[in-house]
């Protein structure tokens, strides 16, 4: 028997920031476009292949017990070139989290790394054979 839910993909991702028109702007650099939606403390990114969101909510805003430490789940986001991804997010003043690390013995299929953010946000980055793939069937 099929369960009545299923996960179908992934909607928004959150960040809080104490300074949330910095951690827009920082965004913005970094991704290289500016918001779709965007009010007093929540600001929102379409990213990627298939649109995923990228909330940024002003840490007033902050559900009890949320900690400013880095912490939690790491979504990490699929980019084209690892390295040069995370250079350009130490230039920007992130700082490592995770170094780059290699989960498919040494086939460099699933590599991942990730970053504290300005605003201590944990942000993941990797390249991921099987995003790839699926984003072949789904052009084709």
């Amino acid at each position: 028997m099929k369960p009545h839910f299923k996960l179908r993909g992934l909607a928004t991702v959150n960040f809080y920031a104490k300074d949330h028109d910095g951690a827009k702007k920082w965004y913005s650099e970094f991704l290289g476009l500016e918001p779709y939606f965007n009010v007093p403390g929540y600001t929102e990114f379409r990213v990627g292949d298939y649109q995923q969101e990228l909330g940024i909510i002003d840490s007033s805003y902050a559900p009890k017990g949320y900690s400013e430490k880095p912490s939690g789940a790491i979504a990490h986001w699929h980019v084209d070139d690892l390295k040069a991804t995370l250079d350009r997010l130490n230039t920007m003043g992130a700082t490592e989290y995770q170094p780059i690390t290699d989960h498919s013995q040494g086939k460099g299929t699933f590599v991942t790394a990730s970053v504290v953010d300005p605003f201590g946000n944990i942000l993941g980055i990797m390249t991921n054979v099987h995003y790839l793939d699926i984003l072949k069937q789904k052009n084709s």
